[in-house]
């Protein structure tokens, strides 16, 4: 339970729908996830493939490489600045259509882009509408799955995930290739006088992708859960938002995870950019090909993440932590690679142990936080924690890249601390459990 000084909730019922453990029997995920996962998968495609497509923007424009973090960073501003009131938004709603109503915001995003706004500040307007996006879409997890098939339910959705983001760095990658550019799909857009006209035909395509998520979304069955601040003052909101947080991470379990995940998305953004500067200096690749590169890691994260989803159970979530401590002992190898095949192998392994690391303890996670709060609200407060790191992190990488300090060094340490990390996530833990209770 919340301290006394947050706004209550209330939870609203719909006596016309069935319950969620109707719609999961026996750790069985419901016909209608099928749609969450598509919905959720068309619309990450479009935002990574989105991202590609804004750092050849920077790129043609002439701005320096270390600009590109800063992509992400406007991006993932209003997941922190938003958090305390995108919670209870998600939870007051049918979640289905509030994500669709955050891919307009997308689409709109992607429009101030074509007609000219800094692609930083037009992706930080389509980072508003997946900040909305992400505590409805992994709410409606624990809405329409039991506990028993949180981690199946986690497993399939962090492969959408990352299968948008394979897929997503592949198809922008094409978009801002020679071959693309001089088509005659993307010369049918050079008549619209815009600053963008150059990548015109790539925003377009990107738009029909927002589009079909946007109908997906609104073909999702609302589960019938609400759950409603009794205030709508934004200070009261954020006061539960506080609240909720330090419950969140007081909690033994809930804590455990909430560190090693927030830690997780901190680097794996931050691998993001590396990667690709990585291979433009290790292996003398373009951008269009280094983008590709990057499919290798999501293809790893793939399998990691069908591995723990099918292996480990919620109460195994903690057996997770050791494949943190792998991925943090592998990023030095990839700063030693220096050939392409030999790179995909290694960044598919780079991937392979932070899927398996990361949707065992997600799932402990969400359990907790929607036992603690509710599906809307532990979202946002995960969300908060995890965009806070990636923040961070970038501006720490951006900040590097500014000086000068070899890629190399970097993957190194940025390795070393997360083995480091995770190291110590699990001396504490282990220390926990073996201590009596208080």
């Amino acid at each position: 339970m919340l301290p006394t000084h947050s706004a209550p909730a209330v939870p609203i019922a719909s006596p016309n729908l069935a319950p969620p453990a109707a719609l999961s029997r026996r750790g069985c995920l419901p016909q209608s996830f099928g749609i969450v996962i598509g919905a959720q998968f068309t619309s990450a495609l479009a935002d990574n493939a989105l991202l590609i497509v804004a750092i050849a923007l920077l790129i043609d424009q002439g701005y320096p490489g270390w600009w590109a973090p800063l992509l992400k960073v406007g991006f993932m501003a209003a997941y922190v600045l938003l958090a305390p009131w995108v919670g209870p938004l998600a939870d007051a709603f049918a979640k289905g259509r509030v994500m669709a109503a955050m891919n307009v915001v997308k689409i709109a995003g992607l429009g101030l882009l074509a007609a000219g706004l800094h692609p930083i500040a037009a992706l930080a307007v389509v980072g508003l509408g997946a900040a909305a996006y992400a505590p409805a879409k992994y709410g409606l997890i624990t809405e329409l799955a039991e506990p028993q098939a949180l981690v199946k339910a986690n497993g399939w959705i962090e492969i959408s995930v990352v299968s948008a983001a394979l897929l997503g760095a592949v198809l922008g990658g094409a978009l801002v290739s020679p071959q693309w550019l001089a088509s005659g799909l993307a010369a049918r857009c050079d008549g619209f006088d815009l600053p963008a006209d150059k990548l015109t035909g790539s925003l377009a395509a990107l738009l029909v992708i927002y589009a079909v998520s946007s109908l997906l979304n609104a073909g999702i069955p609302d589960s019938g859960q609400r759950q409603r601040s009794v205030s709508h003052d934004p200070a009261a909101l954020l006061r539960e938002f506080r609240a909720a947080n330090r419950l969140l991470w007081r909690d033994r379990e809930g804590g455990l995870s909430l560190a090693a995940t927030t830690l997780f998305w901190g680097v794996g953004a931050t691998l993001q950019f590396a990667v690709l500067r990585w291979a433009g200096e290790a292996l003398s690749l373009p951008l269009s090909q280094a983008a590709y590169l990057q499919a290798a890691v999501a293809v790893g994260v793939i399998g990691g993440a069908a591995a723990a989803g099918r292996w480990l159970a919620l109460h195994q979530a903690r057996h997770g932590l050791w494949a943190g401590v792998a991925l943090g002992l592998l990023m030095p190898v990839v700063a030693q690679v220096s050939d392409v095949a030999t790179a995909a192998v290694v960044l598919a392994l780079v991937g392979a142990v932070g899927g398996a690391m990361v949707v065992p303890l997600n799932a402990l996670l969400q359990h907790r936080g929607a036992a603690l709060l509710s599906a809307g609200r532990s979202i946002a407060v995960q969300g908060f924690n995890e965009n806070l790191s990636v923040l961070v992190m970038l501006a720490a990488y951006a900040g590097c890249e500014a000086a000068g300090v070899a890629i190399g060094v970097t993957l190194s340490g940025l390795g070393v601390l997360v083995a480091a990390a995770i190291g110590g996530l699990i001396w504490v833990d282990t220390r926990r459990r073996v201590s009596p209770a208080p």
